[in-house]
């Protein structure tokens, strides 16, 4: 259980957002937008099977820009998609070995800005 200490303040959340996402844009892995990653985590934590449709409505969008999203995961190796052989007119999307190592370097990631945050807590800059 979490103690009163180890919640972050808004200016500390902002400060942890910034270095996960800074970190990314500069590394050498794909830098993925917020509805790429929103997808990519959905496929990945959330129960499938998951569709193109199904994920359209989770992101309360048309089909269109989660396929684009789709076509950009893919291309990076991060999610596979396949015909649904229970209805070939869906099209379901599957989680692949390099998404999975993916999104766990990313989590690392946020583990170490997270600890690294927590030591230096005092130095926080602040938003109003």
């Amino acid at each position: 259980m979490r103690s009163r200490g180890d919640i972050l303040n808004r200016a500390e959340a902002l400060e942890l957002w910034h270095r996960v996402n800074l970190g990314s844009v500069l590394s050498a892995q794909p830098d993925l937008s917020a509805r790429q990653m929103a997808i990519l985590t959905t496929v990945y934590m959330e129960a499938g099977p998951h569709t193109v449709r199904s994920l359209a409505q989770r992101l309360n969008v048309t089909i269109s820009p989660v396929t684009r999203a789709l076509d950009t995961l893919g291309r990076h190796g991060l999610v596979d998609r396949g015909p649904d052989p229970a209805d070939k007119r869906s099209v379901l999307v599957h989680r692949t070995a390099q998404g999975s190592r993916y999104l766990s370097d990313f989590a690392e990631r946020i583990r170490f800005e997270a600890q690294d945050l927590k030591a230096t807590k005092p130095h926080s800059t602040k938003v109003a």
